[in-house]
């Protein structure tokens, strides 16, 4: 497999997993903190501020990569199985209609 077929699977697997929290977070029986969770995680991805800041040698950069992960798997442990798969079924079928 070459780096160009890599790369767009990388792409289509992210646009995926962009399908499916979008429709965990649209999900009526989605419970309050799992939602909660996933736009704090957002939020702390994309706003310029951080927990500990980016000059700390390693740490700094580091925090990113714990944090983000460790607030997506609350937010997926406090959400039921089947709202989980209701919502994997929905980003497949939006993946295979484009």
């Amino acid at each position: 497999m070459g780096l160009r077929a890599q790369l767009a699977s990388l792409a289509s697997r992210v646009k995926q997993e962009v399908a499916f929290y979008r429709a965990l977070l649209a999900h009526p029986h989605t419970p309050w903190l799992a939602k909660a969770l996933l736009w704090l995680a957002l939020g702390y991805l994309v706003l310029p501020f951080d927990l500990i800041p980016d000059f700390i040698p390693i740490i700094g950069q580091l925090d990113e990569l714990v944090i983000i992960p460790l607030l997506f798997y609350l937010a997926l442990r406090l959400t039921p199985i089947s709202v989980r798969q209701v919502c994997r079924e929905i980003s497949a079928a939006a993946s295979e209609s484009v």
